[in-house]
Order: C-alpha cells, then structure tokens, then sequence
C-alpha cells in the first residue's frame, strides 16, 4: 500500500472498551517498523485509560499519536506525555465531541483528527456536519499561530475528498475507500491517484 502512494501509515487501535473492537497493538507498530517501514506511523487511540499505550506506542516507533479527550482524566498532561516521548501529540474528536476541548491545549497539538464517523467501525458514511466542523477548527489552528494539521477521518473518498480539502482539511485517512475488491497493488495505486486528482480541483 505505501509503494501505491500513500504517504502516512494510519494505525487504528481499539480497546474493546472506551469502543467496542479490538485491534492491533504496539508489536504490529513495531514489527512494521523492523520490517524496514520507513514512512511516519500515525497512531489513532481509541483506548480508555490512554497514557500507558502513549508508552508502549512510542517506544513501538510511532511518529503521531492521537487520543479522545474524554478517554484520559487530564488532557494537558496525555498530550504532554506524547511530546516528552519524542512523538507528535493530537486530539481527535468524534462528530459530537466539541471543539471546545482544544481552546487551552492549541500550544501541546501538532494534529487535530476529527471523526466523520462513530468511532469503532469501519464503512461508515461520511457525516456531513463534519465540513462544518472542520471550517471552525480551520479558523481556530489559523487564528492560533501554531503549525496544527487538521486530519479527516472516516467515509473519505474519491467522492467527497475535494469538498473536505475545501473546508480546510489538509490530512486524509482512507481506508474502505482504498481497501476494497479488487485487493491488488494496482487497484490501491488507481484509487489514491483519483483522490490526488480530486485534491487538486480543490480550491483553498
């Protein structure tokens, strides 16, 4: 998949707990990076308590690592951690959560992830609010200063990846969009190359 074009290594981890999966954990991260896996592991947690798979992550070779502000006691001190650990620190916010929780943290974000989905489910359809929600975040990362990407997660696709660029998104994870029959090298390589095309109508 990365020789297909894709840039960054999205890892998604579930608990089984703060969501009802259960994923990968921090030796698929690791043996990844053994395997010879160059490009930045940006590390999604979707776990409850967050600060200890901050840890393990890290020193599994994550490059960003991202977390719910409701899954950790004290979001100043979660992001904290991320950056002592070497890694870029994140937020992500599903479509309910409020923007409200980045207000007095802007200075600890590298990334805002927001969720264009529920969290815990792969194929669901992008919810339309999001565009809406990402032109607020966009103002608010301008109006800080600070060198924030603003990330998009969830129903992206070829579709709708230049209207979520217009609203001010600069990161895109995709994934059933990509990883669908036929499963081939080629089949991945044609689909990224279409939302690149789509990325560059948009006007921003």
């Amino acid at each position: 998949m990365l020789d297909a074009g894709a840039d960054v290594v999205h890892f998604d981890v579930m608990d089984n707990h703060y969501v009802p999966n259960l994923t990968i954990g921090p030796m698929v991260c690791d043996a990844l990076r053994k395997h010879g896996v160059k490009n930045d592991i940006d590390v999604h947690l979707m776990v409850q308590p967050v600060d200890q798979m901050i840890g393990d992550f890290a020193k599994a070779g994550a490059s960003y690592i991202t977390f719910h502000p409701e899954a950790t006691k004290h979001v100043d001190r979660s992001l904290s951690l991320i950056r002592n650990e070497g890694c870029k620190s994140g937020l992500v916010l599903t479509p309910s959560t409020s923007l409200d929780y980045l207000r007095y943290v802007m200075d600890k974000v590298d990334i805002i992830l927001l969720m264009s989905v529920n969290p815990g489910f792969g194929g669901q359809s992008f919810i339309p609010s999001t565009l809406t929600k990402l032109k607020e975040a966009r103002k608010l990362i301008d109006a800080s200063g600070f060198d924030i990407r603003l990330q998009v997660d969830g129903g992206v696709s070829p579709a709708n990846i230049q209207s979520i660029a217009e609203a001010g998104a600069d990161m895109f994870v995709a994934g059933s969009a990509i990883l669908k029959n036929p499963r081939t090298k080629d089949a991945y390589a044609e689909t990224i190359k279409g939302m690149r095309g789509e990325l560059a109508k948009a006007k921003v």
